[in-house]
């Protein structure tokens, strides 16, 4: 018995039939707002299962071809559980035309909603950013300064 008064075997007398949310995951925005629902909870399985719902809304095989991924190691990866590596989860959210986004903390439902109104376009990121020399020279001239610190602190007195 549980802290309920029930147990497993009543449980299932009761005629309840498993909850599918790939049943109800009809668009990008509903497959948006429940990945990011599983973001939030901060667990990589979460995570990776609700990618795994939204795959297979979407067809778990062609979701698989479009991400270049054996479909038996998709299932694999988006398994309940499982720990996917970051690599495969861009890929699987790219296959599904989504991608993630960080966004400061109180930032985030004004975000979304933007995204998913299409009033916010988000910039891709080279993958090579231009050169900063200003920056550059900035972070040279301080790293000698914080050298010349923790050898003072270090310094026996």
């Amino acid at each position: 018995m549980s802290e309920h008064n029930f147990n497993l075997a009543e449980l299932n007398g009761l005629g309840l039939e498993d909850f599918d949310p790939a049943e109800y995951i009809t668009s990008d925005e509903a497959a948006a707002v429940y990945i990011n629902e599983a973001l939030l909870t901060n667990d990589a399985a979460l995570l990776a299962s609700a990618i795994g719902d939204v795959a297979r809304a979407r067809g778990m095989t062609e979701i698989a071809k479009k991400a270049g991924i054996a479909r038996e190691a998709l299932y694999k990866a988006l398994r309940e559980n499982s720990q996917p590596r970051m690599e495969t989860i861009a890929r699987v959210l790219g296959a599904m035309n989504l991608q993630l986004m960080v966004v400061p903390f109180g930032a985030r439902r004004s975000v979304e909603s933007a995204a998913i109104s299409g009033t916010v376009r988000v910039a891709k990121i080279a993958s090579k950013p231009a050169p900063n020399k200003t920056a550059s020279v900035q972070a040279s001239a301080k790293r000698p300064a914080r050298a010349a610190k923790s050898a003072t602190k270090k310094a026996p007195a």
